[in-house]
């Protein structure tokens, strides 16, 4: 008779129950934010910047000078030296030297290169509320009076590499200033004032610095967001909070290939089914069976665009009887078709 110790060593071992505390933690761990495009640019007031929806975060850095943030329902923010601001979803803002100045689209404005990744822009371009002529896009900015420094801004668009379901992600306010958090984590003024510092030295290499201080600095403004939901938590945060519900989503979201059940979920809460179903989609917005199935497709989505797993490989390990019936659900829930998603990330840059 064989022991234990002679297990075959392909034989999976089972997965390590998640406490609802290291979901959060194991999230907040795995968050990553790649830079996909950073760059200075000096601006002299009057100016005033449309930046249109994107499915990138938006990230703001003010070096320099004083702005004002617009987003779409809410009032002007007031930015200062040395404020930053995240946009996680990458909803379409406006900033200003002024409140309520006509704003140009950013792909309208006309640019100057000073130096690398940096942009000198003219307030004849971004005042102007019309179209700009081709001879004066290409025009040069004119000099203002040397007592007149610029304002400096660092901006930059990131790629989460959490999914854009997610129900984290969705809670998320569509700006998050790094001030209203620093108090509670310490780390944030200290990065604001490694990026001022790098800012004013202006040294060699200084964008790609920033660039790398942005994607921690955006990652420390949303563990300190969540720190802060948790104490007055609501919506996905609250369930997970939650004992019962909590063990559950846990549960959810480590075995998302299992195929789960109404009265298996039940059990993990200790409930009867129609208490457990009540009590779920109050707390967490949505049924068990659709939330389930949202974290499948997560699952899925990473398999098929990051590791390239064929849609019929992942349609089999999630459970799904056929291909056409995952596809039909991936498409319903993601809002493409698997195939597509394949090809496109299949597809080399340019």
């Amino acid at each position: 008779m064989l022991d234990d110790s002679s297990r075959a060593p392909t034989e999976p071992l089972p997965p390590t129950p998640l406490k609802p505390a290291d979901l959060l933690t194991q999230i907040l761990l795995g968050l990553r934010l790649e830079g996909v495009e950073y760059g200075r640019c000096l601006m002299r007031a009057p100016w005033a910047i449309a930046f249109p929806a994107r499915k990138e975060a938006r990230f703001h850095f003010l070096a320099r000078g004083t702005a004002w943030l617009k987003t779409p329902g809410s009032d002007w923010v007031r930015l200062d030296a040395g404020d930053a601001v995240l946009l996680p979803r990458g909803s379409a803002h406006v900033l200003a030297s002024a409140p309520d100045l006509p704003a140009v689209e950013i792909d309208a404005i006309a640019r100057r290169t000073v130096a690398e990744d940096i942009y000198l822009v003219g307030a004849e371009a971004v005042a102007m509320a019309g179209a700009m002529t081709a001879a004066g896009a290409d025009a040069p900015a004119e000099t203002a009076p040397a007592e007149e420094s610029p304002d400096v801004m660092f901006c930059g668009a990131m790629r989460f590499n959490l999914d854009p379901l997610h129900p984290l992600l969705a809670m998320m306010p569509d700006a998050m200033r790094a001030n209203d958090l620093a108090r509670r984590d310490p780390t944030v003024p200290t990065l604001l004032e490694a990026m001022e510092r790098e800012v004013a030295l202006d040294r060699i290499g200084a964008c790609g610095i920033l660039s790398r201080l942005a994607d921690v600095l955006a990652a420390s403004i949303i563990r300190a967001w969540v720190e802060c939901a948790c104490n007055d938590a609501s919506g996905w945060i609250a369930a997970v909070q939650c004992p019962g519900i909590g063990k559950v989503i846990a549960a959810i979201h480590n075995e998302p290939e299992r195929d789960w059940s109404v009265p298996e979920l039940a059990g993990l809460m200790g409930a009867s089914r129609s208490r457990f179903a009540e009590a779920f989609t109050k707390t967490v917005g949505e049924s068990p069976a659709k939330y389930v199935a949202k974290v499948k497709m997560f699952q899925a989505r990473r398999w098929i665009a990051h590791e390239g797993m064929r849609v019929a490989v992942a349609a089999d390990r999630l459970g799904y009887d056929s291909e056409a019936s995952f596809s039909r659900a991936f498409k319903r829930i993601v809002g493409q078709p698997p195939g597509a998603l394949r090809r496109s990330a299949a597809r080399p840059p340019g």
